[in-house]
Order: structure tokens, then C-alpha cells, then sequence
């Protein structure tokens, strides 16, 4: 069910209202504390538990899975002194993708997660923000069938990689740097819809295929909507000189900058093959019905002599000789016949048969 923006018509800014599909299940959340050395992880029972800014040295991650209690979110807020229009964007799923700095205490991002649904294949798209503090982040995700976050919760439980041995502006980096990796799976099944699609067209094994057609071409333009604001997004922070983000973390967001930028080429690239996709199967349409008429054309072409020579001899004059003949009719016919292998003979000469 898409979001639904009805509910925060005239409320006042900074109201938690949530806007996107209904869940029922409660929201799960997780604790992780970690150091090069150490690791603790555990899933919080009580909102007391949330609070992690400034508590240690160590790096703290408080991973939310699920923006639909508006009470869950606004104690996380009040623990962490989150400023409410940040609280709003975080629980409105249309919200698109942004960056916002808040006093140098917080940086905050909105992405969009994309995935394929198995059942049908189809674009998916997640909304997800991320806070970044002094030595903290904040993501909070909807809540869906598993935690797009899994992959870097492992990576720090097993300490491989430079996760554990960076801070908290690396561990935010990381998460961004998942959510456009997805974008490459995304395109790469894109790629092979396309190449289905265009051996199916080129075939004519598809005899319909403007309705894949322009499924894939809202999708195309579902993701450009969600990634294109990602490229500017890390190129602002690049340019400012947050103390958020230390120098170490620079290259690895320069490095997730260019990725971004192949994945909106790529888009661009797929959204001309899909334009070209559609003039090929209208161009093998117009041959087909080109080919059609030109069929009918020469059984006309063929037929109207004929149609004469039938017309003349059937008219009831007296004073026609060849209706007398004993063999007329065979006369007739063996003049039928050669008039028609002429214009055969004619328009195979011609290239046209």
C-alpha cells in the first residue's frame, strides 16, 4: 500500500505522524558497542536502554527496525536530543533522499533501499535514515522481512575489515556504502530483463511486450528518483568540513561518490536502451503491417484484370462473338492465367515478391 500523506496535512511541523504502510508487528531494536578490541551486541527490552551518545569511547550503533511507533521514535529523539523536523523525516516513508546538518552535533541522511521482491521481481523500495553523532549512529529502517543491515552487524561481530578499527563516521559510510552496492544487484537484474526482452522483441517470440516495457520503464524511473540526490548528497560531505567525519573516512566517501555517479550513468544508459527497445518493436511493427498491405496489395494488383476481363464477358450484349465460341470459357481462363503469371513474372523481376 503506498504512502498514504493525508494524516499531515496541516499538523504542525515537527509532528510524528507516520505515513507509509500499515505493520503490525512491534519495532526491534539493537544495541551494538565496539572497539578494535571489544564487541557487545544485544536487543534492547526497554527504551531506558536506547540511550548511547556519549556514554564511552567506544563506537555505539543503535540500529531501529521499524519508524511506525510514533512513542518508540520520539523517546529515541528526546535521548539523543534529535531535533523534531529530523524525527518527522524519519518516520515519512515518501520523504525523498537528503542530507541536513543540525548544529555540528548530527548529520542526517535519507536513503532509499532497493530490492527486487522475489514472488514478482519487482522493484522494492525501503526507507531508511541514518544519524550520525560524536560516536554514534542512529538507522532507523522499516520493518520488513529480514535486516538490510545484516551484512555489517556481521563484519563487526567477526572484526573483518577496517569496521571495527574505525569510528562511528566509518560505520556511517558503511551503511551507505550497502544501500548503493544494492543499486548494482538492482541494475544487474535490470540488465538481464532487458536482454530477455530485446532477443523476445527481435524474435517476435514476444507478440506484447509494451507492457513489460514500460513496467520496467516506471521502475527505471522509481530508482533514478531515489539515487540521483545520493551523488550530491555525498558530494556535500566531501565538501563541508564536518568534525563529524575525519579525514581517514574522505577517500572511502570520494570512492562511494564515483559509485554513485556509475550507478546514475548506468540508469541513464538503461533508460536509452528502453526508448530504443520501444522503436525497435514499433519499427518491426510497422515492417509487419508494411509487409501486410504490401501482400494485399499485389493479390489486388493481380486480381483487378482479372476482375475486368470477368466484368466484360459478363455483359448480355447480342452482339458478342466470343460468347458463341464452343471454347470460350477455356479461352477465357488461359487468358485469366496468363495475365496473372505476367504480373507474377513481373513482380518477381521487381524485387517485390
Amino acid at each position: 500500500m503506498p504512502p498514504n500523506n493525508n494524516d499531515t496535512i496541516g499538523a504542525s511541523p515537527g509532528s510524528l505522524i507516520y505515513v507509509g504502510p500499515e505493520i503490525e508487528r512491534d519495532t526491534t531494536i539493537k544495541v551494538v558497542h565496539y572497539d578494535a578490541l571489544t564487541h557487545a551486541q544485544h536487543t534492547v527490552e526497554l527504551l531506558s536502554e536506547c540511550a548511547i551518545a556519549g556514554k564511552s569511547k567506544l563506537t555505539h550503533w543503535l540500529d531501529v527496525d521499524g519508524i511506525h511507533e510514533a512513542a518508540v521514535v520520539a523517546h529515541i529523539g528526546q535521548q539523543h536530543n534529535l531535533h523534531p523536523l529530523l524525527l518527522e523525516d524519519v518516520m515519512n516513508t515518501s520523504q525523498k533522499p537528503k542530507i541536513e546538518y543540525y548544529n555540528d552535533t548530527n548529520v542526517f541522511v535519507v536513503l532509499k533501499m532497493l530490492n527486487l521482491t522475489p514472488q514478482t521481481n519487482q522493484l522494492d523500495v525501503e526507507h531508511v535514515s541514518l544519524v550520525l553523532g560524536k560516536n554514534y549512529v542512529i538507522s532507523f529502517q522499516e520493518q520488513r522481512t529480514e535486516d538490510i543491515f545484516a551484512p555489517i552487524l556481521q563484519r563487526i561481530q567477526v572484526s573483518a575489515g577496517k569496521t571495527r578499527k574505525n569510528g562511528a563516521d566509518y560505520l556511517f559510510f558503511s551503511l551507505i556504502d550497502l544501500i548503493v552496492d544494492h543499486y548494482f544487484l538492482v541494475l544487474d537484474t535490470f540488465g538481464e530483463k532487458f536482454e530477455k526482452l530485446e532477443d523476445g522483441i527481435i524474435s517476435q517470440h514476444n507478440a506484447d511486450p509494451l507492457k513489460e516495457l514500460y513496467n520496467l520503464k516506471r521502475e527505471l524511473n522509481a530508482m533514478r528518483k531515489a539515487v540521483w540526490p545520493v551523488r550530491e548528497m555525498i558530494g556535500t560531505l566531501l565538501r563541508d568540513d564536518s568534525t563529524l567525519i575525519k579525514k581517514n573516512t574522505l577517500p572511502y566517501l570520494r570512492d562511494l561518490h564515483d559509485h554513485a555517479a556509475q550507478v546514475i550513468d548506468t540508469i541513464d544508459s538503461y533508460r536509452e536502451m528502453l526508448t530504443g527497445l520501444m522503436e525497435l518493436h514499433y519499427s518491426i511493427l510497422s515492417n509487419r503491417m508494411n509487409s501486410v498491405m504490401k501482400t494485399l496489395t499485389i493479390i489486388s494488383a493481380i486480381f483487378i484484370p482479372l476482375s475486368f476481363i470477368a466484368g466484360v464477358y459478363g455483359m448480355n450484349f447480342d452482339n458478342m462473338p466470343e460468347l458463341h465460341w464452343p471454347n470460350g470459357y477455356f479461352y477465357t481462363l488461359a487468358l485469366m492465367s496468363v495475365v496473372a503469371g505476367s504480373f507474377l513474372v513481373y513482380f518477381k523481376r521487381r524485387g517485390w515478391l
